[in-house]
């Protein structure tokens, strides 16, 4: 199976093709950018399937992250894969940033938590924690960075996304540490390729995974309000 995998959810612009039955990626980019992800998405795309040798119709199914993450990001990345998936008649798959950075870490033979961490700023962030195995102990939620530090009770972890550091540098002192912090600003995008191929379109939608509201909301004009009827 050849996968397309796009990645625009948080500080990073990457794609990659993936080919299962060779076990290797046939060629992938990651740029890092807090910024500007629509305009770097479809030059990238565009050395990445250059680079892999393919075309847009050979690919078999493309996957994309959903979130959470930049809002902004997030249509991007959607827009692509949706409108590629269109064009080529292929199907499409959404993956969450927090499965997604934990997916290098998932083993069947290692039976420590694994606690995805994003920033979601003003002393909260997204979180979930898995087993060793991938079978989900907490489910991605938004919560205070004290909740998220709760997760010691089940034993020390393994951290892993954009909040890593974040979270081992507020620990609580009186359990067992993190047995690895791995700080990185975006999910590795060949490991969301391997996701991709394992997923299904019915079970996960390419659609955005938001867990509140965003920051932004559109100002309420008070002479168009005024001039609607009454309910």
């Amino acid at each position: 199976m050849l996968i397309l995998a796009i990645d625009t959810a948080l500080d990073a612009c990457a794609a990659a093709v993936l080919d299962t039955e060779a076990n290797r990626l046939l060629a992938g980019e990651s740029q890092a950018m807090q910024r500007g992800h629509a305009e770097a998405l479809m030059p990238l795309l565009g050395r990445v399937m250059d680079a892999s040798g393919i075309g847009f119709l050979d690919i078999d199914r493309i996957a994309v992250t959903t979130g959470p993450g930049s809002f902004t990001g997030l249509r991007v990345g959607l827009s692509a894969a949706r409108g590629i998936a269109l064009a080529a008649a292929k199907p499409v798959v959404g993956l969450t940033t927090l499965s997604a950075f934990a997916a290098p870490l998932v083993s069947e033979t290692d039976e420590t938590p694994i606690l995805s961490v994003i920033d979601a700023r003003h002393d909260h962030v997204y979180y979930q924690l898995v087993a060793g195995n991938g079978t989900m102990i907490v489910r991605p939620r938004v919560a205070p960075i004290a909740e998220a530090l709760e997760s010691a009770r089940y034993g020390a972890p393994r951290l892993v996304g954009n909040a890593a550091q974040l979270i081992a540098d507020r620990w609580p002192a009186l359990t067992p540490p993190p047995l690895a912090v791995d700080q990185r600003p975006a999910p590795d995008i060949g490991w969301l390729a391997w996701l991709g191929a394992a997923a299904t379109p019915e079970a996960a939608p390419a659609k955005p995974f938001y867990l509140r509201p965003p920051d932004a909301k559109p100002k309420i004009d008070p002479i168009a309000q005024s001039a609607q009827p009454a309910a």
